[in-house]
């Protein structure tokens, strides 16, 4: 036997106070939802819709369609059921409703529904619909005089604030302020002027975009971007953030379906990068899910989101072109939106290309001025990697870009797509090293015991020892670990601390030798030359091993475990070799 579904009211009530709406306060969007829609449905373009209340109880009465009788049984009593959608069950796009369930929102504020509503010449129903589930149709005995509904709410117990005439009116203007019929709250109006971007004159049309932050949003925009896409009957406006924007926050939009308000903080409108805009639109085909509070993930949004960030790409590529002046101010505070589209857009490459300055050795310039002035692009990929090798680099006349800030590295490497033949090169450490004069065979066959000692000294860590002459002479040190190199102590480092079954199996990825990195000794150097100079290997020891930890230092290295007993051992060695013993103080 085939069964009907039942029912229960109370927990269909339950599931939409806790689950499906955010706030007891959607009744009034859903109210005055439903008064537009019938409206609507008359085909008129002035009404007033017109809500009361005097702290206990709400009316809201429209001069719309109405219901007949068999409507009444047929859509009011049926959860799920709307006039709102055509006979093969899809939305009808001059309605805001859709699901059939924005009526029982009412009863998270109150235990009864009266609905009194005429249809043209029919006579005037009464619908009175109770939380339990159960209702009762009748012929009203007090008739309305015209056509209409209308929906009346007593509180429940607690719920009294939200009956509040001050909350109403503001409930009202916050869902209601930008629709196309007149709405009064106890007599006070609640819609305004319309949509904010309707005025027919560019500079009122302006100010009044302008004003429309100040006043709804809280903040002067650092330009107003003007959108339209026919294809979702959207109109409205992109404000550009005056400030920095989280480009990790999803960036919330007010949005507007057919002039009601969806919601404050709508996500999914822009693509991700446009995290530097907060819009203001209102769309006629846009889908909202269920509850009235989101916007439905479907292809007609996809195709929208494109749209609008389109149309923010071609504001940015204006600006470029018209003033330039302008554009630096927008990227100081927003490179990072401009940065990420430039990850897959050609056109915002060359944009950040030609006007974005990066952090040289040389000084602060754009790309295109560095590759003017050196052709070739060297890199690193990394903040330490920059740190370590700017200054070392630069007295070897390599002139080196800090790719280590967010995107910077990518947008390197995507260049050569953009203008062909430009050769890039991300700059190893121990790239370093090659460019560095070697020693002259006497001067190197004098320090070949030093060289000893000092090897013998680093062999523990698994570091080699060079000696060279480089500039600047003031360094005495540099240490210089190649990206292999990494990788191979990082190995070997967890090889150490696994057990015999995967220290076996990370032993057969150890890499040779000849990988191992390099603290290379400046000869150049006083206090290298000094160092070279003695003859106690146990003096030469300590000296070298105090090199190597201020070069790890100075080169912005982690610190190991071992580093760090390095360290102290030669500092109190060093101590120890330069304070007197008692025998020996005088």
């Amino acid at each position: 036997m085939e069964r009907t579904f039942q029912v229960d009211l109370r927990g269909i009530v339950d599931l939409l106070s806790h689950h499906l709406y955010s706030s007891p306060r959607v009744y009034v969007r859903e109210l005055l939802q439903n008064a537009v829609d019938a409206v609507s449905a008359c085909g008129v373009t002035t009404a007033t819709i017109e809500v009361a209340t005097d702290g206990a109880r709400l009316t809201i009465a429209d001069p719309g369609i109405g219901l007949t009788e068999a409507q009444v049984h047929e859509l009011l009593a049926t959860i799920g059921r709307s006039s709102k959608r055509d006979e093969l069950g899809f939305a009808r796009h001059e309605f805001l409703g859709q699901f059939g369930i924005g009526l029982l929102s009412a009863f998270l504020v109150a235990d009864e529904v009266r609905v009194l509503t005429r249809c043209g010449d029919a006579p005037t129903v009464e619908w009175l619909g109770r939380s339990d589930g159960t209702y009762q149709v009748t012929v009203a005995g007090d008739p309305r005089p015209e056509p209409g509904t209308t929906v009346t709410l007593v509180a429940r117990a607690g719920s009294e604030q939200w009956f509040a005439a001050p909350t109403v009116l503001e409930l009202a203007k916050l869902y209601g302020s930008m629709l196309p019929f007149r709405v009064l709250v106890n007599g006070l109006p609640a819609t305004g002027d319309g949509l904010p971007w309707s005025a027919a004159d560019p500079a009122m049309r302006r100010a009044d975009l302008v004003g429309y932050a100040q006043d709804i949003l809280g903040f002067t925009p650092f330009d107003a971007i003007e959108l339209k896409v026919p294809g979702s009957g959207l109109t409205g406006v992109a404000y550009v953030l005056p400030f920095p924007a989280n480009p990790a926050e999803k960036a919330g939009h007010r949005v507007y379906l057919k002039r009601m308000l969806l919601g404050e903080a709508i996500e999914g409108l822009l693509p991700d990068w446009g995290f530097f805009a907060r819009c203001v639109i209102d769309a006629g085909e846009l889908r909202p899910t269920a509850s009235r509070e989101a916007l439905y993930q479907d292809g007609q949004l996809e195709e929208t989101r494109e749209a609008l960030g389109d149309q923010l790409r071609g504001w940015l590529v204006g600006l470029a072109q018209k003033d330039p002046d302008r554009l630096g101010e927008f990227l100081n505070i927003h490179h990072l939106g401009v940065k990420a589209l430039a990850l897959h857009d050609d056109e915002m490459l060359r944009l950040v290309d030609q006007w974005w300055p990066v952090e040289t050795n040389v000084g602060r310039m754009t790309l295109a001025d560095f590759r003017a002035r050196y052709g070739l692009v060297r890199y690193t990929a990394t903040p330490d990697e920059f740190r370590q090798l700017a200054a070392v680099a630069a007295a070897q006349d390599i002139a080196l870009v800090n790719g280590g800030y967010v995107y910077d590295a990518q947008l390197i490497e995507r260049l050569p797509g953009l203008e062909p033949g430009l050769k890039i090169e991300r700059l190893d450490p121990t790239d370093l090293a090659t460019r560095f004069e070697a020693v002259e065979p006497g001067v190197e066959l004098s320090v070949r015991a030093f060289l000893g000692a000092a090897q013998r000294s680093m062999d523990r860590l698994g570091c080699e020892v060079l000696l060279r002459t480089f500039e600047p002479a003031s360094l005495p040190a540099l240490y210089l670990l190649d990206r292999s190199a990494a990788f191979a102590a990082e190995l070997r480092h967890t090889r150490d601390k696994a057990d015999e079954l995967w220290a076996g199996v990370l032993a057969a990825f150890d890499k040779p030798a000849d990988d191992r990195p390099q603290l290379v000794l400046n000869h150049r150097n006083p206090l290298v030359r000094r160092i070279a100079g003695l003859g106690d290997s146990e003096l030469v020891g300590l000296s070298v091993e105090a090199l190597y930890g201020q070069a790890l230092l100075l080169g912005y290295h982690p610190i190991r475990p071992a580093d760090a007993a390095l360290l102290n051992r030669s500092f109190l060695g060093l101590l120890n070799q330069a304070v007197p013993t008692d025998e020996e103080t005088p």
